[in-house]
């Protein structure tokens, strides 16, 4: 599975390299990617009466004419229209020459109920706001209902940031070449591509590895080969052993749900950590589960001497405020946590709005020499409590806000949503592509949390465990379907997580 996903930079590079190195010329490559997105076309749509072509001035405009030309040779009836005239010696310039069509001009574009449109104008480098003929011709398709086949990505769609650039053609399908653009998958551009085919045209792994991607398409081919497999001999503490701290008596379902999926998740021991006030509530609930009292940082550092724990949660159902920070900088700065083997922390809802008034205490911790692993898993609302010039600034994507987040922070940051990106401080991400709508459900995040956690306890690297847990947690919801609530995730993962540790096995 090609899993890296190229910038438009970082895709033009991809071309240079490609060329430079042959045996194909950039006329060789734009021919290669028209003949894909036609052999796509006349496969998926062979009853349409009428194929209406849209070329733009650049290279996306290029891969449409020979589009058209391949069409017309394979007997369809095409309409050609055309916005702005290639650069002259240019590649786009070339594939005109070839093709015999008319061309007409995009301001008079017309089209009948029953077309087919295919959008070759601007591709993933469009930068300014789609506008004149071009988002007439976009109302006009809008308006008859015409499916749409986007070359490379729907025009009006930011390749970079997935953002609609005043308005956008809603495809049908995708062809896009070499590798996926972060714009296929990041919302709102998400919506409008369709079905994304991946098309081949000469471009091989050896140059995407010479520009070294930094972004992912989140899957299993990204971390499998660390998702923990147990071994012959495991017993339950060296499979790991994770800690959830509970809110008071009216608020520990979600540090339950929390501790649940840990276990789930491959964790040999999991311990949910009470207040006193709430050891009863929590007791009646809790079977394979541990408890332990920890009011106090005295209680948690006697419990971090006698049981050693891997790796805690801090957050879900807790409650705002000091304790919380007092906590958090405990299992982070200080000696005994280090010298109990504390691994990481994932800190999740309340967790990360208690520090929303000192968000620097945090990041200073997360940086301390020998420090724990930090995952952070905030909403849009969450991260804009301890990022909120990152949050507030419109020139980012949501990609380039979860990686300023993570790098500022020293910390793994699971940015939340149907899009949600995952970013590493070394400047890692990955778009996950899976999400369910079924996981819109009140505790959801609690078990996130927990499955991060279960897969630290077992020596995931942070980056690795948050990637994995964001697709497990997606995977599950999907496959459960409508009627999900969060009581029933850390069971719906059982299938998933079978199936990983069984090609986890088969890999090594």
């Amino acid at each position: 599975m090609h899993n890296e996903l190229l910038s438009p930079a970082e895709m033009a590079k991809a071309d240079r390299l490609a060329i430079a190195e042959g045996p194909l010329d950039g006329y060789g490559l734009m021919r290669r990617a028209g003949a894909a997105v036609a052999a796509e076309v006349l496969a998926r749509y062979p009853a349409a009466t009428r194929v209406h072509v849209l070329c733009g001035p650049g290279n996306n405009g290029g891969d449409g004419y020979v589009v058209a030309r391949l069409l017309q040779e394979s007997g369809v009836d095409v309409a050609m229209w055309v916005s702005g005239e290639p650069r002259a010696g240019g590649d786009a310039a070339l594939a005109a020459a070839d093709c015999p069509l008319e061309r007409r001009p995009l301001s008079a574009f017309a089209a009948e109920p029953g077309t087919l449109v295919v959008d070759a104008l601007y591709g993933a480098g469009l930068s300014k706001p789609l506008s004149g003929d071009a988002a007439r011709a976009v109302q006009v398709v809008t308006n008859l209902g015409l499916p749409v086949v986007a070359v490379d990505l729907p025009s009006g769609v930011s390749g970079e940031s997935g953002d609609i650039l005043g308005s956008a053609f809603r495809a049908a399908m995708t062809v896009t070449f070499a590798r996926k653009k972060p714009g296929h998958l990041l919302l709102p551009g998400r919506e409008q591509c369709g079905e994304i085919v991946l098309a081949d045209i000469g471009i091989g792994d050896e140059v995407i590895a010479r520009i070294a991607p930094r972004t992912f398409e989140n899957g299993p081919a990204l971390w499998l080969a660390t998702f923990p497999v147990p071994a012959v001999d495991a017993h339950k503490y060296r499979r790991g052993h994770a800690s959830v701290f509970s809110g008071g008596p009216s608020a520990t379902g979600a540090a339950r749900l929390s501790a649940l999926a840990a276990a789930r998740s491959g964790a040999g021991a999991v311990t949910v950590l009470s207040p006193a006030n709430a050891m009863q509530v929590n007791a009646a609930h809790l079977t394979s589960i541990m408890l332990r009292k920890a009011d106090t940082a005295a209680d948690l550092g006697a419990f971090l001497t006698d049981r050693r724990p891997s790796c805690f949660v801090l957050g879900p159902g807790f409650g705002v405020g000091e304790k919380a920070r007092d906590f958090a900088l405990a299992l982070l700065g200080a000696r005994q946590a280090r010298d109990a083997g504390v691994e990481g922390l994932v800190l999740d809802a309340d967790g990360i709005t208690s520090f929303r008034d000192e968000p620097e205490t945090l990041f200073q911790a997360a940086r301390g020499s020998g420090a724990p692993a930090l995952v952070m898993t905030p909403h849009e609302g969450e991260l804009g409590r301890l990022f909120p010039d990152i949050a507030d600034d419109k020139a980012l994507s949501k990609l380039a806000k979860a990686r300023a987040a993570a790098a500022r922070a020293n910390a793994t940051v699971i940015y939340k949503g149907a899009d949600t990106v995952i970013a590493a401080p070394d400047g890692r991400a990955a778009i996950n592509s899976n999400g369910a709508p079924w996981l819109a459900t009140a505790g959801s995040g609690d078990v996130l949390a927990g499955i991060i956690a279960g897969l630290l306890a077992q020596g995931m690297p942070a980056f690795e465990a948050a990637c994995a847990a964001v697709w497990v947690h997606a995977e599950a919801g999907s496959r459960f379907g409508p009627g999900l609530i969060a009581e029933d995730l850390p069971l719906a993962m059982v299938p998933v997580l079978r199936e990983l540790v069984e090609s986890g096995m088969a890999a090594r």
